[in-house]
């Protein structure tokens, strides 16, 4: 927290609210008691099988110095001994309150950003072109939800120069209330993709909620779009007033951000960015020709917020992949693994498998199912089998209902497995010198199962 750390104080600026007991100073917020600190803040939260409110006695014995309830809680429930309380009418909105207060007191750049695909790579890569130029806030992990959201707003302090909030959704309207939470300086929208289809119904749904991240813009910032991408045009009709737009491009040399002279070199790439009235070369270590896109989209936000090329070149060249999201690792037998088993939808399921096509040998995509596609899912799959066969794999084993679809297209060479123990005991005979095997699947096919089963014992890759 920056300054507004004080029970009283949150209570003062939270209508309806009560304060009981002595007041506290917190030092940050917690949602949950596996991991709360001492002199932290407890929010009792409610869901559909929790309530926060049974667990008041363990986050008092674990050092919280007061809770945030929806209910007085007397000494029975607090372990016997009460706790300083607000009580407040939604302890899910006091949350969202209490991070967007301590934003209000924080001037520096602050960037937005969303997208079907890529969105923490992005995330990183400004992080770490931010910390070229001073102490730098981004979200931690995925808690881009309209939890996570403010529980990292309020992790700002008078130490941060930067912050870097990503915003994920399921539905429509999430994108706006955390937009409005974050009041960004700088928004971006990195991609739309079939991605949350279950939860948005169509790709012009999905359009739309991504575009909710201009909501909270303030008056006089910047928006940072796609060029290439199909809503590009929509996006722009959502600014208004002051506000500013940027554009970025692999290849639209019209758009104000763009690369050439792209050249694959080992783990990566390098290629020249132009920005606006700039033009400087950048090594990124990262393989997949998304990723080129992934940097221009930093780069752009990064020059928004003030930063030079030379920081943001110095930022890219020090990435290092994120864990799940296409990390090479030595395979058993002297094969290549690529890991990207973080998340999959159909864009970065193809964006894996031409990362995959690039490489000599014979090459094996094992495919999870992708989750949340709605009514669309046995066709996206089988076209994901098809675009994999059209790009030259070898071929495609999969496990999960849906993506005997991915089989189908593929055709030859393609197998399907009844469960991930006879996929892992047919691709343990399958592995040799001369083979890449890409691992993909969405979070909920924990396909990181089957590289930890293909995986040289003590490797790291």
């Amino acid at each position: 927290m920056i300054k507004r750390n004080q029970l009283s104080t949150i209570h003062r600026l939270i209508p309806g609210s009560q304060l009981l007991g002595d007041d506290q100073a917190f030092s940050s917020l917690s949602i949950d008691t596996r991991t709360i600190q001492p002199d932290e803040l407890f929010i009792a939260l409610k869901g559909p099988h929790f309530d926060g409110h049974d667990y008041i006695a363990i986050a008092k014995q674990q050092g919280a110095v007061a809770a945030v309830v929806e209910k007085p809680m007397g000494a029975e429930k607090t372990g016997g001994k009460l706790i300083s309380q607000l009580v407040v009418e939604d302890s899910r909105i006091a949350l969202g309150l209490i991070g967007q207060i301590n934003r209000e007191d924080f001037s520096g750049p602050l960037v937005a950003l969303t997208g079907s695909s890529g969105k923490t790579t992005v995330k990183e890569m400004l992080a770490a072109i931010f910390k070229q130029q001073g102490p730098t806030l981004s979200t931690a992990g995925n808690l881009n939800n309209d939890l996570g959201a403010p529980l990292t707003l309020s992790r700002l302090t008078a130490e941060h120069r930067y912050a870097v909030i990503e915003l994920g959704a399921n539905t429509i309207g999430e994108i706006a209330y955390t937009s409005r939470l974050s009041q960004p300086t700088i928004c971006l929208i990195n991609n739309v993709m079939a991605a949350h289809l279950e939860g948005f119904g169509s790709l012009e749904n999905t359009a739309q909620a991504k575009g909710e991240i201009t909501q909270g813009l303030v008056n006089n910032g910047t928006a940072i779009f796609n060029a290439d991408d199909q809503f590009f045009d929509y996006w722009k009709t959502l600014l208004s007033g002051n506000q500013k737009l940027l554009s970025f491009s692999v290849t639209n040399t019209e758009a104000n951000v763009y690369a050439t002279h792209v050249e694959l070199i080992d783990q990566g790439f390098q290629f020249k960015i132009h920005l606006l009235d700039h033009c400087f070369s950048v090594t990124l270590p990262l393989p997949g020709r998304h990723n080129i896109a992934n940097a221009l989209a930093a780069a752009t936000a990064a020059f928004a917020a003030g930063c030079s090329p030379q920081a943001i070149a110095l930022g890219l060249q020090e990435m290092q992949p994120v864990a799940g999201r296409g990390v090479q690792l030595s395979g058993k037998k002297g094969s290549r693994l690529i890991d990207d088993t973080y998340n999959a939808n159909p864009g970065s399921v193809k964006a894996a498998i031409q990362l995959l096509a690039q490489y000599p040998g014979k090459r094996i995509l094992v495919l999870g199912e992708m989750g949340e596609l709605g009514e669309k899912a046995g066709e996206l799959h089988f076209e994901v089998g098809q675009f994999a066969k059209q790009q030259g794999l070898d071929g495609l084993y999969a496990v999960g209902l849906l993506t005997e679809q991915s089989v189908i297209g593929f055709g030859e060479g393609a197998q399907h497995f009844t469960n991930k123990a006879e996929l892992v005991e047919f691709l343990d005979k399958q592995l040799s010198e001369s083979l890449v095997v890409l691992i993909k699947g969405s979070r909920s096919a924990k396909m990181e199962t089957v590289v930890a089963a293909c995986r040289m014992t003590g490797g790291n890759g």
